[in-house]
């Protein structure tokens, strides 16, 4: 459905990216793991890379550990197609890992090694705001040390996509913040999906409050059918406790359903769209695969926000993309190609 790379504007994602460590066993423990497969992943960085495998343009923004795991996944940054030019090593500080348990259905936990990781380190005065404030019709290079601003209108930079792991903690917190302004004031379309992690946050009450913080900015939100629940403090994710979190400035709300699909929201129309079932194996970056095909489809074309059959036809294939990453193991090796998708979507 993504046209090529020389037609598309850019998607630049600001957060997290990691190594996970997923057993090779399914349905037992950390501790009863014989072994771990070494996996790349970090939401916002599982995005960038699902917006380039399906032939979209993505910059990833991020802090890695000046270490063999921080350049291993710039490297695969790069080998992916995705601008690693936002990146910034820090001596200090480790590359975050997660050890990832995998239950019999392909659902999984996690526990984190951050304490603190490189990514958790991002201070606000790296970012040199000045320079893009008054950006539209320019690609903005974002790094964490200045910004560089390039006359070149065909890779505009009109989507900004970011979780909320990055806020959890100063200072990366006031440099996510700051970033997501500035690229508001640039004219960039702000993509959200809070995608919880709770083992990171000090309390529950604490996760609520700040993912909350930032609702009201983003105009295109995709939660899960748990986070809604989490959110609003009900028993169930139906059409009433969904639209309790729309707000005056959101264009879509997103509800993904897992193996039952997804339901969207506009101001003019909802409804649901059907998902593909496929063998499950792992559901780490189903998620992320999901949103890198929304983004990757309406990046050049908002209008498809506003028109539900060619917004029905969007999510029918970010469904089928989310579908295909559950089938292999780890995130971003299990994230398609849009041949891949092609192929499920002509299959059913």
């Amino acid at each position: 459905m993504a046209t090529s790379t020389g037609e598309k504007s850019l998607i630049v994602s600001f957060g997290e990216m990691l190594i996970d460590f997923v057993p090779t066993v399914s349905g037992v423990s950390l501790a009863e793991a014989p072994g771990f497969i070494k996996a790349p992943g970090g939401a916002p960085a599982n995005v960038a890379i699902a917006v380039s495998r399906l032939g979209g343009r993505a910059a990833f923004v991020g802090k890695l550990g000046d270490d063999e795991f921080g350049h291993m996944l710039a490297g695969i940054l790069k080998q992916n197609g995705v601008s690693a030019e936002g990146i910034n090593f820090d001596t200090g500080a480790r590359t975050a890992l997660a050890f990832v348990t995998l239950r019999s259905d392909g659902e999984r936990e996690f526990m984190f090694y951050r304490n603190p990781s490189a990514d958790m380190l991002l201070r606000p005065d790296e970012l040199n705001l000045d320079l893009i404030k008054s950006v539209r019709y320019f690609y903005i290079l974002l790094n964490f040390l200045y910004v560089t601003v390039v006359d070149t209108p065909n890779v505009e930079a009109k989507v900004f996509h970011y979780g909320s792991i990055s806020l959890i903690v100063e200072p990366c917190r006031s440099a996510h913040l700051k970033a997501m302004e500035v690229a508001k004031e640039a004219g960039a379309l702000l993509s959200y999906d809070p995608n919880l992690r709770l083992p990171l946050w000090p309390s529950k009450e604490e996760a609520k409050k700040q993912i909350l913080s930032i609702w009201d900015k983003a105009e295109v939100i995709k939660v899960s059918d748990e986070e809604v629940m989490f959110l609003t403090g009900s028993d169930n994710a139906d059409d009433e406790t969904a639209l309790s979190l729309w707000h005056d400035n959101l264009k879509l709300l997103l509800v993904t359903l897992g193996e039952k699909g997804c339901n969207y929201y506009t101001k003019s129309f909802r409804g649901s769209v059907d998902p593909f079932h496929v063998n499950a194996v792992d559901t780490t970056g189903a998620g992320d695969s999901y949103v890198g095909a929304l983004l990757c489809n309406i990046v050049d074309d908002r209008a498809v926000l506003e028109d539900e059959a060619r917004l029905r036809e969007v999510l029918r294939f970010a469904n089928a993309c989310g579908a295909i990453t559950t089938t292999k193991k780890g995130a971003i090796p299990a994230l398609p190609t849009e041949s891949e998708v092609q192929s499920l979507l002509n299959g059913n």
